[in-house]
């Protein structure tokens, strides 16, 4: 599963973790100031969770600079999901050391419940990637069709780097990040980008691409959704990243920029 719907709203299996830890450290927290054993550190968690986002934002457009110089509007544009884990957690953690020693009697909640917080998230993310590696060793078993109707195996791109973006023409995130896909895919022709069209036919693909001034290659249909299905994805657009063997390296659900997608094919530096 590499995400879930929760109303009308959709989360990524990475965002929902975290979420429930930030929920556990604030319930240990709470149960804990009730048993006399310290103050409450609900506000203080959650004061601490907003600095890490802050500083793991700031951390990442920082790398990313060069991007986000030509549209600073995007800096606040957090559904890019750009961030960067490790300088957040370590101000956040660095401040709460500071808070622990002038406040004595928060040391045991705010320590108890940022650890338990913690473990949560690392050990349920750990395992959520092993789970997420071993199930997508391999490309799914999934056949789409060509715009000319004729059936090919997805199985059939895999021998060198992959990105499938799943998408449909009348949702909006999809067409706003469709120029940046496009964009990258002329700096990155090692990669193959694969763009899989949910339930339209080639003849709204060929006027959207008209309309939009796109030229748009390397489309597959998937008129019954049976890839999104099969990767546990509900919402759209979702992009995927795989490795020339056909391992899944990472997942990105939502509207990508510039930086956010040149972030994700990193991936493919690392193999």
């Amino acid at each position: 599963m590499l995400s879930l719907s929760v109303g009308p709203f959709a989360l990524s299996l990475h965002h929902l973790l975290i979420l429930l830890a930030l929920g556990l450290a604030s319930v240990v927290g709470w149960q804990m100031s009730r048993r006399g054993l310290g103050s409450n550190p609900e506000v203080l968690i959650f004061r601490l969770f907003l600095l890490g986002l802050v500083v793991a934002r700031v951390a990442f457009v920082m790398r990313y600079w060069a991007q986000y110089r030509a549209d600073p509007w995007q800096i606040p544009d957090i559904r890019d999901g750009g961030f960067l884990l490790w300088p957040g957690l370590v101000v956040s953690g660095v401040t709460a050391l500071v808070y622990a020693w002038r406040r004595p009697l928060a040391r045991v909640t705010l320590g108890t419940s940022l650890v338990s917080g913690l473990m949560f998230w690392g050990v349920t993310s750990l395992a959520s990637q092993w789970y997420l590696q071993e199930r997508h060793a391999q490309l799914p078993d999934v056949t789409l069709h060509t715009a000319a109707g004729e059936p090919v195996a997805l199985r059939s791109y895999a021998g060198q780097p992959l990105v499938i973006n799943l998408w449909a023409s009348w949702c909006p995130p999809c067409r706003r990040e469709m120029p940046v896909l496009l964009d990258m895919q002329k700096h990155h022709p090692q990669v193959r980008f694969l763009f899989v069209n949910h339930g339209e036919t080639a003849q709204i693909i060929t006027s959207f691409a008209g309309t939009m001034g796109l030229d748009l290659q390397q489309v597959a249909f998937d008129s019954q959704g049976n890839l999104g299905r099969a990767l546990g994805s509900v919402a759209l657009p979702t992009t995927l990243f795989y490795s020339a063997d056909g391992k899944l390296l990472g997942s990105h659900l939502g509207e990508l920029s510039t930086a956010s997608l040149n972030h994700a094919l990193e991936a493919f530096e690392n193999q």
